[in-house]
């Protein structure tokens, strides 16, 4: 592209994308009041009850609105369902449409990271970024971070069930933790969620809305980015539309994609970074040849398993339209009550079978029956478990539908593709269901809604999987980190975009493999690791706090 080519401004820096990463790439790199930095937005305000209560999260991610609205390809192993896939459009992204899950990961996830090629990306040296994120409501320790702009608190597990799901646990055999996200995730305990004051502490809450107070830093939304714009292989800046106009800003220092798992691949195969005869396909010049670009996409499925309760305890009794206006009104006044809460209060993590290093199974129990999008509430009392492997050996892909960016890519996510992800889901149901079984549940379980009681053999619960399983909505891999000689890298270990010049990827498509757990947290902290490594800074020191591994983990599957 020629250089004479003329720019509505320039900034120093041009992210693109204000959610889990690029909200603290916007506050980080205009903190010393030196450097120009646009963020582009696609969505717009996340000035909604419906996003800012908690108890609502299912509402923005089923609107159009809030939602970018991709769907899979259809998925084979699943019977050939589409499934959907949200992710946030507004301000915070998919912080501000998400569950407000709290969980940073096994550390054992980032010493397989190093392996895999991302040197400086081991646990000792994350947990520090994690830390420095964190506003711990309970205080920090080695582990936990107090003072950052992430607020993070336990909830107050007033429901008897939340207590019952993990003294069964306990009873069944397995360790309770007093912290999955300190020295042992393996085990049951509580669930910290992203809340401060009954209000979700999303990105554009906790980084975003703050550094929009400083001068050099800008926020545009509506604005369609639809590629990056090059010179030779230096990055220069970016091409986006808003309003029916076509803008092109320059970045003197760097172009950061921070557009998501989904977007951010799209937008570097539109510039011309990505596999080459894809990219010829569809009429774009080949930039730089990468492989890798839009494949390892992966994901976590999860089902929920369901019973009955015995005792009208569960939030089934607020469900009804006076009860939810009650709820609502309380949240509206006070910000307290069951709408300052994502319900997901207490969990699980535990191996699937002996051989088995750590974690590869993870439970979140809620008291009611009722599926993630809010949709099909069963019509009684209930409580369930969303429980799903964490390392399926599937990979999927995202890949371009059209050279026009205003296309949704084709997402494929082979779910259920390799054999032992079937062998992980029999166990997530016959482990989960043993415990249900406990003395502790004695007193409130009912039926069994999902799977059923008589859903036993090998192939009854293959079946009830394809048929029922669903996304836990954790797209990463994307764009993974590698070596700078592997074929298959898109960026190396500091989220540079192999083969160009003056762009980076920094969102959980960068992540080499998925984490063990939900992965807002994992996504904040790269975002503040990557802020050090753009700004040349010295990393945080390297923590020596130890962690857990099982004794017995090569023998026993507990």
């Amino acid at each position: 592209m020629a250089s004479s080519q003329t720019y509505d401004q320039d900034f120093d820096y041009v992210i693109v994308g204000s959610g889990s990463a690029g909200g603290v790439l916007a506050d980080r790199l205009s903190q010393d009041g030196s450097s120009r930095v646009l963020v582009l937005e696609y969505g717009g305000s996340d000035r909604s009850v419906l996003i800012q209560m908690p108890a609502a999260l299912s509402m923005p991610m089923n609107m159009s609105k809030y939602n970018w609205g991709f769907e899979t390809e259809p998925e084979p192993g699943l019977g050939g369902r589409r499934l959907v896939c949200p992710r946030g459009k507004v301000i915070g992204g998919s912080s501000s449409v998400n569950g407000m899950v709290y969980v940073r990961g096994n550390p054992h996830d980032y010493e397989r990271w190093e392996e895999e090629g991302a040197a400086g990306w081991g646990y000792r040296h994350v947990l520090p970024y994690f830390q420095r994120a964190e506003d711990r409501q309970e205080g920090g320790d080695a582990y936990r971070g107090a003072g950052g702009p992430l607020a993070t608190k336990y909830g107050r597990i007033d429901n008897p069930l939340y207590t019952a799901f993990v003294q069964a646990a306990q009873q069944a055999g397995y360790p309770a933790t007093a912290d999955i996200n300190g020295a042992q995730q393996e085990g049951f305990g509580r669930m910290d969620m992203t809340v401060r004051n009954g209000v979700r502490w999303s990105t554009a809450n906790a980084y975003l809305k703050p550094a929009l107070k400083r001068a050099n830093l800008s926020l545009v939304t509506h604005a369609l980015v639809s590629r990056v714009l090059f010179e030779g292989r230096q990055a220069v800046g970016v091409a986006y539309e808003r309003d029916g106009r076509d803008y092109r800003v320059r970045a003197r220092r760097e172009v950061i994609l921070c557009a998501g798992p989904i977007n951010s691949p799209k937008l570097l195969k539109l510039s011309g970074v990505g596999p080459a005869a894809e990219l010829k396909g569809f009429g774009i010049d080949v930039v730089a040849d990468r492989a890798g670009v839009g494949e390892n996409l992966q994901d976590h499925l999860e089902f929920y398993f369901q019973v009955a309760c015995k005792e009208p305890i569960t939030l089934y009794s607020q469900t009804g339209l006076v009860g939810r206006g009650l709820v609502g009104a309380q949240w509206l006044f006070t910000r307290t009550g069951l709408g300052a809460t994502n319900h997901f209060e207490t969990c699980g993590f535990i191996r699937s079978r002996p051989g088995v290093k750590y974690p590869d199974i993870q439970y979140h129990f809620i008291p009611l029956a009722v599926t993630y999008d809010g949709k099909g509430l069963a019509d009684e009392h209930g409580f369930q478990a969303h429980v799903g492997p964490m390392r399926t050996k599937s990979r999927g892909w995202v890949r371009l539908k059209s050279g026009d960016a205003k296309e949704a890519p084709r997402i494929f996510f082979n779910y259920l593709g390799h054999e032992d992800d079937m062998v992980e889901m029999r166990a997530c149901v016959r482990l989960t269901r043993e415990i249900f079984a406990q003395k502790a549940f004695d007193a409130y379980r009912g039926r069994e809604i999902q799977p059923g009681a008589d859903v036993t053999s090998d192939e009854a619960i293959d079946a009830f999987v394809r048929a029922k399983v669903e996304s836990a909505y954790h797209p990463s891999c994307s764009c993974r980190m590698g070596r700078e000689d592997d074929p298959l890298a898109v960026v190396s270990p500091d989220t540079k975009v192999i083969g160009v010049e003056g762009l980076r990827v920094v969102d959980s498509s960068i992540m080499p493999s998925i984490t063990t757990g939900n992965l807002n947290a994992p996504t904040i902290m790269i975002g503040e690791k990557a802020a050090d490594i753009i700004l040349g800074k010295d990393p945080l020191a390297a923590s020596n706090a130890p962690f857990y591994t099982a004794d017995n983990w090569q023998a026993a599957q507990r």
